[in-house]
């Protein structure tokens, strides 16, 4: 049984697997660049990934500074930047701040950036509309939207996509809204790319046309969702649902609590010391490290 032609209708601007890469901090809550190169490294080579995305929120971008941003995309750059996608994290809740970050990338060398719809203040569409092409007009760079209510506070509507869709450097979305049926008429009308923005929904964005996921999960299971996408993409849908079922425990548990945390605790796990989480986020408990440990095993991890 062959894939439905609209999976592949969209060529992927950045590869099928990127993660959103968490921030490494040494002891004394600072920024480690060391690590950052490891991880980077280890996430490519080992995991499997065709891009990652540095200080998007799972990197704590709301904790970090523009100098810290700075030397934290140029470290990833230099370490895996030759054979990965990768793309910085630019999005806040100032258009002029956003743009301010997608100039900085620009000029560090980044192939894309991810811009998070503006949170808290909850803007009207039609300020959606001008603050995300005001960002895509500041710099060559092309721009990953990443739209996820439960956290922004605000949708971004199918109108103002099939609006933005429109812009040459607005090439894809990063997909957390959970609307298949939304995804599927901006997939159907544009050429974005969608990219599922929730590790679990990887396989249900596939059905409708989606290129790949930007996983939180996928620290730990680049390997084996990588082979679910391209058993879809290569139409062993059986395959896929197979591997989609086998990867649900940690496709869902590395949320019990806050991502970060849990991906970052489990990195210790495997050796990877990556540091603390800054406040207000506040390192694993025994008791949900026990759970993370739980949820990989009955993973296959």
């Amino acid at each position: 049984m062959s894939a439905p032609t609209s999976a592949v209708a969209a060529q992927p601007p950045f590869g099928r697997l990127i993660t959103a890469m968490v921030t490494p901090f040494d002891v004394t809550g600072s920024l480690d660049l060391d690590a950052a190169a490891r991880l980077a490294v280890h996430l490519v080579d080992e995991q499997g990934n065709d891009g990652l995305v540095v200080s998007g929120t799972a990197g704590e971008s709301p904790t970090t500074s523009d100098a810290e941003k700075a030397e934290l995309l140029a470290a990833v750059l230099d370490a895996v930047g030759d054979r990965a996608h990768v793309l910085a994290g630019v999005g806040t809740f100032d258009t002029v701040h956003t743009i301010h970050l997608a100039e900085q990338a620009a000029k560090i060398g980044a192939h894309g950036v991810l811009c998070v719809t503006p949170y808290y203040s909850r803007p009207p569409q039609s300020g959606l509309l001008a603050h995300f092409r005001a960002v895509a007009d500041a710099s060559e760079l092309p721009v990953l939207l990443y739209d996820i209510p439960h956290r922004s506070g605000v949708p971004i509507a199918t109108d103002t996509l099939l609006a933005l869709a429109e812009h040459e450097r607005i090439v894809g979305v990063k997909d957390a809204k959970g609307d298949l049926a939304a995804a599927s008429r901006v997939i159907a009308e544009t050429g974005l790319a969608f990219y599922s923005g929730d590790d679990a929904s990887t396989l249900p964005l596939l059905a409708v046309g989606a290129v790949g996921v930007v996983g939180t999960s996928t620290h730990f299971c680049g390997p084996d969702t990588k082979a679910m996408i391209e058993a879809y993409l290569r139409g062993d849908v059986a395959e896929a649902l197979r591997l989609h079922q086998q990867l649900l425990p940690i496709f869902t548990g590395i949320f019990r609590t806050q991502g970060t945390i849990l991906v970052k605790a489990g990195l210790r796990l495997r050796g990877l010391d990556v540091g603390p989480v800054r406040l207000p986020l506040v390192d694993a408990t025994d008791h949900e490290i026990s759970h993370l440990t739980e949820d990989l095993a009955a993973a296959g991890l």
